[in-house]
């Protein structure tokens, strides 16, 4: 179906008109459903004018704050739409404003409802009485007249069409912007200001001491809170708290996500070693988010140098996405040979010998994939594989 206007202009296309609107700003919707009855169809019929020239107009009726009315041309409106009845609504208001509308245009049946099949919907449409945008828009070709004849919709010469007009009017933006939160930000000025805003705890680290505040890290942290504001938490008002198990850049690293909640630059090389220590701190103190950051990160940087370390650490602490990444990467049995006699294999395996269990069935089972693929497939021989695992 092709849409016009009711000037000459003719806008081709499924809908064709203005495109929908992208606005971002509030829309505010105002519905009406007007119903043009057409009592005496045969006798719209009679004329030996121009098509183009051929329009009956509805009653005016208001939708949106604004005046409309709806053009009928019974015989169509152009030459190819001459065995078609065209349908249009049009703006009658005198403001100079531009309206916004969809519109839908539908053959209704002997109780009121529309008839599916002759129900057309246009996108956002743009009307003006000034300018270059059209005062109405509508159907050229609606629905054929011997389809609306045969269709039983038509009764006693008489046949009704809905027009469902909702007007969209875009609320005036407010002249305030308002900015993002840049509470990071702050949070990240009282770590770093130690002079201007009081710290009151102190850990010591690989030789290095960090201050920081007891409610930020509490907040952030289940097990912070425990040993903050916990039974033991005598024991961390006096003296420095001592942390054996990380290293010193590690733990700024993870100082510093606490409070602003991310992690600095770092180039991909640095970025990967550091978040498999960032993976076990973030486990140790149940920083959730943290966690999964690191394992997306080692997702990324799985290869035949790093999957043992990785897969161990996956292992240990209950990434099992992570975990099944590795175990996919290594059912390729070229990149298992390659690795299987080095020391961090076997360091694998010494760690977590249920991992060789699972490795095993994994490329057992693609042998038998592949075994059966072959002999549904091929005449051929199939060759067997063999990977020597040394525990």
């Amino acid at each position: 179906m092709s849409m016009a206007t009711t000037a000459p202009n003719v806008v081709d296309g499924d809908c064709g008109g203005t495109p929908p609107s992208r606005s971002a700003s509030t829309i505010i919707a105002a519905r009406t459903l007007h119903v043009l009855t057409i009592d005496g169809y045969s006798d719209t019929l009679k004329s030996n004018v121009d098509p183009s020239q051929h329009l009956l107009h509805s009653s005016p009726f208001s939708a949106g704050g604004h005046t409309w009315c709806i053009h009928y041309c019974p015989i169509g409106s152009t030459e190819e739409s001459k065995d078609f009845i065209s349908i249009y609504l049009v703006l009658e208001d005198t403001t100079a404003d531009v309206v916004s509308a969809h519109v839908t245009f539908s053959l209704l049946d002997q109780q009121g409802n529309p008839v599916p099949s002759h129900t057309l919907t246009t996108p956002l449409l743009k009307f003006s009485l000034q300018g270059t945008l059209p005062k109405g828009l509508g159907y050229n070709s609606f629905i054929r007249r011997d389809d609306l004849e045969r269709s039983g919709h038509l009764k006693d010469d008489c046949f009704a069409i809905g027009v469902h007009v909702v007007v969209t009017k875009e609320a005036i933006p407010s002249s305030i912007t308002v900015p993002p939160s840049d509470m990071h930000l702050h949070y990240g000025d009282l770590l770093s200001s130690e002079e201007r805003y009081a710290t009151d705890v102190e850990f010591l680290v690989g030789g290095e001491t960090f201050a920081a505040h007891r409610l930020v890290l509490a907040a952030r942290s289940p097990v912070f809170m425990v040993e903050l504001f916990g039974p033991m938490k005598e024991s961390t008002t006096v003296n420095k708290i001592q942390i054996f198990d990380m290293e010193a850049q590690v733990f700024r690293v993870l100082l510093k996500f606490i409070y602003i909640d991310m992690l600095p630059e770092m180039d991909q090389e640095d970025e990967a070693a550091m978040a498999q220590h960032l993976l076990v701190a973030a486990d140790k103190y149940g920083l959730h988010r943290l966690k999964m950051i690191c394992v997306e990160i080692l997702s990324n940087h799985i290869d035949a140098n790093s999957v043992a370390t990785i897969l161990v650490l996956a292992d240990k602490h209950h990434c099992y996405g992570l975990r099944e990444a590795c175990i996919d990467f290594l059912n390729s049995s070229a990149i298992l040979s390659a690795i299987v006699n080095t020391s961090d294999f076997q360091y694998l395996i010494q760690s977590c010998p249920d991992i060789l269990e699972d490795i095993s069935f994994n490329i057992v089972a693609r042998q038998l994939e592949r075994a059966i693929f072959l002999s549904e497939n091929q005449e051929g021989q199939i060759n067997s594989v063999e990977i020597g695992i040394r525990s």
